[in-house]
Order: C-alpha cells, then structure tokens, then sequence
C-alpha cells in the first residue's frame, strides 16, 4: 500500500508594526516620580504611590539615585573618637574660620578628608553640577540637602532626597547642628566643625 501523506505547510506570520508597537510599553517619562517600594511610574506632582499608596519622595526617574541599606555604625564612643580625630587633623583650619561660618569635613566616604565651608545664607548640597557642595556618588540625590545660617549656626534641611539625611545616626527632616555632629548624606558622613564663639575662654 502506497504510503500517503499530505505535506502539511506551517504558514507563520510576522506581527504587524501596529502590534508590535502596542507590545511594547512606552518609556517612562523623565519627570515621572518612580516609588520606591512597587516601582510604579507616577506622573510628576504626585505625593503618593497610585499603585500601592506609598509616599512618595521627590527623586525623579530619570535621575537613578541608588538605595543605600540602613546598617548599623560605631558606637557612640567610636564617634566621638573619630570626631576629635577629625577635629585635631584640621585644627588650623577650624581656628581660622571667619565669624558666623562652619566647616564640614568628609570623614568616610568618596574623597575623605575634603572640607567644605559653610558661609552663606543658604548652602546647597548633592550630586547636581551646579550645587554648591557637589556630591558626586549615586547614593546621593542630585538635590539633597541645605544648609541655612540661623542664630550663629547653621540648620540641616533635607528637600526630598532618595536615602534621606541622617544627624548622629538619627533621620532628620530639619536639625539645628552643634560643633562635632556628624552629617551623613548618601555615603558621604561629614562632621560639621565651628571655631570658637565670641567670649568664650580656656577652661571655662
């Protein structure tokens, strides 16, 4: 018996350009607020989460700042060791401050050691360009912190960065800053040092 079989043609079509296109979804705008907990993209102005309902911070997509892990630091005798530590090293330079100015000194972090003088109204910090403390590490949100001259001294003001702003270990949203605290910004921990006040004497 003749062996009958029937060729059987397997006809493939290619989708079409208009499927295609509806396949792929659209790439997020860069002025969409990513959450951070879901990864929705939330359109711009957006204070919580459309999706799971968290807040929102005002770290944009496209600007890819890295979640750092909250982990555990020295001690509180360890800080203060690395602050007189840190204070000593720049003796000099903190006894030469002008009247009603600050300085921070990169104590851990990309470039340890640098030091920044606080001797505006207003002193903008993080990864932007154009800040006037550039940051640059993308633990750090492009606009991450101020620092404001208030009554002698100066005020840490996070303005909605990513990985939040920490005093002493502890978040801040706003915290009036004494001579050896230490500011930590995305990687970077800073101690925030002052010269001596006006009447003040030895051993007092």
């Amino acid at each position: 018996m003749a062996d009958q079989r029937r060729a059987v043609r397997l006809v493939v079509r290619r989708p079409t350009a208009a499927l295609q296109a509806a396949a792929v979804p659209p790439a997020p705008e860069e002025t969409d607020v990513l959450c951070t907990r879901c990864g929705h993209q939330n359109p711009e102005g957006s204070r919580f989460c459309a999706q799971c309902g968290a807040a929102l911070s005002q770290e944009r997509v496209g600007e890819s700042t890295s979640i750092i892990p909250k982990v555990g630091g020295e001690d509180s005798g360890e800080q203060a060791e690395a602050v007189d530590t840190t204070a000593d090293a720049h003796a000099g330079a903190v006894e030469s401050l002008p009247a009603g100015s600050a300085l921070l000194v990169v104590k851990r972090g990309p470039n340890a050691g640098s030091r920044f003088l606080l001797d505006q109204e207003v002193t903008t910090a993080g990864r932007h360009p154009d800040s006037d403390i550039f940051l640059d590490d993308v633990t750090v949100s492009r606009r991450h912190v101020e620092f404001h001259r208030e009554g002698g001294g100066f005020t840490v003001h996070d303005v909605g960065s990513l990985n939040g702003t920490y005093v002493n270990r502890e978040p801040v949203d706003v915290a009036s800053l004494a001579g050896g605290d230490e500011v930590q910004i995305g990687k970077f921990r800073l101690v925030y040092l002052t010269g001596p006040r006006t009447g003040e004497t030895a051993g007092a």
